[in-house]
């Protein structure tokens, strides 16, 4: 992970969008600062996509993609995309699973919830649950006191053991049964929504993250950019981002979006 001081300017210059984690990325100690907000709004004055890509809850999502200004949401790891369809004032939603595929998922989460509070001592049920169509979201340390590795470690295990995929954030684990992550949504929202061939114009969006869930993301974008806080993770990181700032959390992001405008002069 190199400085991103040292990003080329050129480099900077050509990038035509940002896709966003948002807990400690965006947010800072768990809340969106105002400076933070104020990037997002730079970078889309500055003509550049701007799109989260989130393991926050449908619920979370909606909001986003209301009064945010960005131009679209990926909401549960993947789970789905939303945006508003400013012509015709209504948000919209592309689900990755159908409606029945998602319940389904929903009933054997159950099980998996059950087993993590009763083989995991002092984890939670994150309290946006009631806000989610796809996923369980286990609090490691949001609401609760942290948790040490060995215990987050356990409860990928249970989601794994029961044959549901699970993500670790810096706050939760998220556990789901499908194959889509952040990843293989993104990549169809671009393709879908914005006519964008994210194979071929890969170098020309840049993501930016702070966590293990993020790794697709990082491995995939070869321009994708660590907040100062990836690195407490780098061991766990199956890729690693190419770029790291400075700062930490919001103010990281922020540095990024500085960059960015500045090199586009």
């Amino acid at each position: 992970m190199k400085p991103l001081a040292d990003c080329p300017k050129p480099t900077l210059a050509a990038i035509k969008g940002v896709l966003t984690d948002v807990d400690e990325t965006l947010s800072t100690d768990g809340r969106l600062t105002p400076e933070a907000y104020g990037a997002l709004a730079a970078l889309k004055k500055a003509g550049l996509l701007v799109i989260p890509v989130t393991g926050r809850p449908a619920g979370w999502c909606d909001m986003i993609a209301r009064f945010w200004p960005v131009d679209a949401v990926v909401g549960e790891n993947g789970a789905f995309w939303m945006w508003h369809d400013h012509a015709a004032h209504k948000l919209r939603t592309r689900f990755i699973q159908s409606e029945a595929e998602r319940a389904g998922g929903r009933r054997r989460l159950e099980s998996v919830r059950a087993d993590v509070l009763r083989e995991v001592p002092g984890a939670g049920i994150a309290s946006d649950q009631p806000y989610r169509l796809a996923d369980l979201a286990i609090d490691f340390r949001e609401d609760v006191p942290a948790l040490p590795a060995g215990d987050i470690e356990r409860i990928v295990a249970i989601f794994e053991r029961h044959g549901a995929t699970a993500k670790v954030s810096s706050i939760h684990v998220n556990g789901w049964f499908g194959t889509y992550d952040k990843l293989t949504t993104s990549k169809a929202m671009m393709a879908e929504l914005f006519g964008v061939d994210s194979e071929r114009d890969r170098a020309a969006y840049a993501f930016c993250g702070d966590s293990p869930n993020d790794a697709p993301m990082f491995g995939f974008f070869p321009n994708a950019v660590g907040v100062a806080n990836v690195a407490e993770f780098a061991e766990r990181l199956a890729h690693k981002p190419a770029w790291i700032t400075k700062a930490r959390s919001g103010a990281g992001f922020v540095e990024l979006a500085r960059a960015l405008i500045d090199a586009r002069g």
